[in-house]
């Protein structure tokens, strides 16, 4: 499987995809609880998409 830079988002998109602050989102990846990807050109942070409907499916679950 070939991963595509549209699998991924944005710490600033991750973070409104999820409904969460971007320092939020560094916080859980700190905390191992999230992934976290680099461009590899500019070395900005990258989440699968993938990684971030299991962790909202997560919340949702522990929320309920």
């Amino acid at each position: 499987m070939v991963n595509r830079i549209d699998d991924y988002l944005t710490i600033h998109d991750a973070a409104q995809f999820i409904g969460v602050a971007p320092n939020t989102l560094r916080n859980w990846e700190k905390a191992g609880q999230i992934k976290v990807y680099r461009n590899p050109i500019n070395k900005y942070r990258l989440y699968k998409q993938e990684d971030l409907e299991k962790l909202l499916q997560t919340i949702r679950a522990v929320t309920l």
